[in-house]
C-alpha cells in the first residue's frame, strides 16, 4: 500500500496500490467526496500510465487537482519502484 501527501488539495492524502502496472485500489482521504470516489473507481483497474495521462494538468483550485495529484503521486510511485 502506497500513500502520498497531497499539496494544494481539500484532499489531504492519496491511498493506493499498483499490481503489474495497474491500480488495484485507490482512496483519497478528504475532499469532495462525490469527485474523489469517482475518480478512485474511474481509475481502479486502469494502467499508472493511462491514469497518468488523462489526470495529469487538470486544474481546480490553484495550479492542482485531486485528479492531478493523483497523477503526481503515480509519477513518484514510477520513480521510485522502476
Amino acid at each position: 500500500m502506497e500513500e502520498y501527501t497531497t499539496k494544494g488539495t481539500c484532499s489531504s492524502k492519496i491511498i493506493f496500490e499498483v499490481e503489474n502496472n495497474k491500480i488495484t485500489s485507490l482512496k483519497f482521504v478528504g475532499g469532495c467526496r462525490g469527485n474523489t470516489q469517482g475518480v478512485a473507481r474511474l481509475a481502479v483497474g486502469r494502467d499508472i500510465d493511462e491514469v497518468i495521462a488523462l489526470c495529469s494538468g487538470i486544474l481546480c483550485r490553484g495550479d492542482t487537482s485531486c485528479p492531478d495529484q493523483l497523477a503526481r503521486a503515480l509519477k513518484e510511485y514510477k520513480s521510485t519502484h522502476a
